[in-house]
């Protein structure tokens, strides 16, 4: 990083978020606690291995946070107007990304020794940064959240995956149990996807994925978790709903399946699909492991006695 020359023109400071509502001759004052900085393209301004003692204000171009490591995505971009450093400004820690200059940039960079300053010089500029400390926090909690959820989700399907499988039947088990009330579970398996994949392809096979996943979802309702098993095997959970409830669910997500003779896709008309289902109630201190054997061992039925059909 290199210093470059402090922006005297109010005009093009008045509009940053940092001093809305500052009065002009206060920004003035202000300016004379900043330094103007210049950053080359890939050079990293902010790391979590270097203690930050300075606020940055990005005037010209454009910087990417990444958490963790720099071969990961960024997580978001800041353009001119937003600030980066302020959490590691203000407590004086490490910061917790990476921030790097991906153009060309100029920043105005404030060293933590003029906070007291700041305070008693304008309280209208310290009310603007703790507003952006509040916007980094959110957006943070926003990150945290999205990341929750991705690990959660089958990216392909949009179903939820085995890892949230076994965080929902740990939930759902214990609430029937204590309630007294029954839980069951389909397992479902795509007929001859092997082979529906070599004759289309596996992008059709994808796609016919997500047409099953689609149809099931649908149908089910908001307490029921559709997990994609692996490949193209699946599994729903329903809560509150016994065998011999659970046999018409089942035959009625495999008979809108059986319907669907072809359907529309990015690549073209292609047929669709069946799937045999293998069902199974949960029994007294079932573990999530002895309730997809038994599932299991229904679906194997269910494909011997010639797919396309519900055992259990």
């Amino acid at each position: 990083m290199k210093n470059a020359q402090t922006p005297r023109d109010l005009q093009q400071i008045r509009h940053l978020r940092l001093f809305q509502n500052v009065a002009a001759n206060s920004i003035e004052q202000l300016l004379q606690e900043f330094r103007g900085c210049e950053l080359e393209p890939g050079e990293i301004l902010l790391s979590p291995f270097n203690r930050n003692q300075h606020l940055y204000l990005l005037l010209e171009g454009e910087l990417k946070v990444y958490l963790g490591s720099l071969d990961n995505q960024p997580v978001s971009t800041l353009l001119p107007g937003d600030c980066a450093g302020e959490i590691s400004f203000i407590d004086n820690e490490r910061p917790s990304a990476y921030v790097v200059a991906t153009q060309p940039t100029q920043v105005l960079r404030l060293h933590r020794e003029s906070l007291v300053k700041l305070f008693q010089q304008s309280p209208e500029m310290m009310q603007n940064l703790l507003e952006l400390l509040c916007d980094r926090v959110r957006q943070g909690n926003r990150i945290i959240l999205d990341s929750e959820q991705n690990a959660n989700v089958d990216t392909l399907t949009g179903c939820f995956n085995r890892r949230w499988l076994e965080h929902v039947y740990e939930r759902e088990s214990t609430r029937c149990a204590y309630n007294q009330q029954p839980l069951s579970m389909l397992m479902l398996d795509v007929d001859h996807f092997k082979a529906y994949n070599d004759h289309h392809g596996h992008l059709a096979g994808d796609y016919a994925l997500c047409l099953v996943a689609h149809t099931l979802r649908k149908q089910l309702r908001p307490k029921d978790s559709l997990v994609r098993f692996g490949g193209e095997e699946f599994v729903i959970l329903l809560p509150e709903i016994d065998a011999e409830e659970s046999r018409p669910i089942g035959e009625r997500l495999r008979s809108s399946l059986e319907e669907i003779t072809t359907f529309y896709s990015p690549v073209g008309i292609l047929p669709g699909v069946t799937v045999s289902i293998g069902l199974a109630q949960m029994q007294a201190k079932d573990s999530l492991e002895g309730l997809i054997s038994r599932a299991d061992a229904a679906l194997y039925k269910a494909k011997q006695q010639g797919r396309n059909r519900l055992v259990g």
